[in-house]
């Protein structure tokens, strides 16, 4: 255990560090997103001096420690709140996340010439829950820190427009909704949890409530998600006798216990809103350990296609979400 401790101590800080001036720097900052562009810049200035000595506990936080993370993740979720917003609003989301997905996936390789993981971390970050649902594709493509940290800067981008362009949309009429139906529309669409929350308050608070709704259903879809990913990179590896079997994402599956625990109100609220907070805190420091371990000069050789692919899927988001949501909801 001696030789994970600095590594640990140092995610940790960072983590903690990042949540406490996360809500002082922006209502809307996630802690995560914080926590990565600090990890970014000691990972490229004074980290490497110390990279040895905490390389374990980095890689720890990046592995095991996010696996526990995406488990705990399910005690923010119960089954109750998907049945509540009706089937329409269920398979409006359960479409929007394999659409997303897949469009991804065909726009990456075919027209921007990406390698399949960037397509596909870049693809999960857009579909369901943004950095999050990337940090959860991560260990089973087991891509290069630097295409992760791209895949959640896209995030960033992109559902940082989000926030400012969805109640710009509203205020103008553009879209023949109601207010609860454009809080469908906002969280079935948008980014990152933290961006819909930012976007639906801005409309008012009942649209901030129905987005987040929406979206939590949306981020639930994160387990089959993963169960059907499990089955691409199967079937892609086909050739290979020896790779033919399905890599079963266990955490993913845990993930939806504990959605089904939380749902029989079994536990005391006070536990439950710990749980989250460590939940938070351990997704916070996998997001420092992946900043600590990205470079910039590799981050620079991507080019700016993964950034073309992910101005695409917002097109998609804005414009098919909006379709979407008027021929569903």
């Amino acid at each position: 255990m001696k030789q994970y401790a600095e590594g640990l101590i140092l995610v940790s800080v960072l983590a903690i560090g990042s949540m406490i001036a996360a809500p002082i720097i922006g209502h809307s900052l996630s802690p995560l997103l914080l926590a990565i562009v600090v990890g970014m810049v000691l990972g490229n200035t004074f980290y490497p001096r110390y990279a040895t000595r905490c390389e374990a506990g980095v890689t720890l936080a990046k592995s095991r420690i996010l696996r526990l993370a995406i488990i705990l993740y399910g005690f923010r979720l119960t089954f109750a709140e998907v049945a509540h917003l009706g089937a329409a609003v269920l398979l409006l989301d359960v479409i929007m996340v394999f659409s997303t997905f897949m469009l991804a996936l065909w726009l990456g390789r075919r027209l921007f010439g990406l390698d399949r993981d960037s397509a596909m971390l870049i693809g999960a970050g857009a579909s369901i829950c943004g950095a999050a649902a990337v940090l959860a594709v991560e260990p089973l493509l087991k891509s290069p820190a630097y295409k992760v940290s791209v895949a959640v800067a896209t995030v960033v981008l992109f559902g940082t427009i989000a926030m400012l362009v969805y109640p710009l949309m509203y205020s103008l009429g553009w879209l023949p909704f109601s207010a609860d139906v454009f809080g469908v529309y906002i969280g079935a669409s948008v980014h990152e949890v933290a961006q819909v929350v930012a976007a639906g308050g801005v409309v008012s608070p009942e649209v901030a409530d129905t987005a987040v709704l929406t979206k939590m259903t949306r981020v639930m879809l994160l387990a089959p998600f993963l169960l059907f990913l499990s089955w691409m990179l199967a079937r892609a590896d086909g050739h290979d006798a020896k790779k033919r079997h399905i890599a079963v994402p266990w955490f993913a599956l845990w993930f939806l216990v504990m959605i089904g625990v939380h749902s029989l109100g079994i536990l005391p609220q006070w536990l439950v809103d710990a749980l989250v907070w460590i939940d938070t805190l351990l997704l916070t420091m996998a997001m420092a350990a992946l900043g600590l371990t990205t470079r910039f000069k590799e981050m620079a050789g991507v080019g700016a296609a993964p950034f073309a692919l992910a101005l695409s899927l917002f097109a998609w988001l804005v414009i098919g979400g909006g379709l979407l949501t008027w021929l569903l909801v």
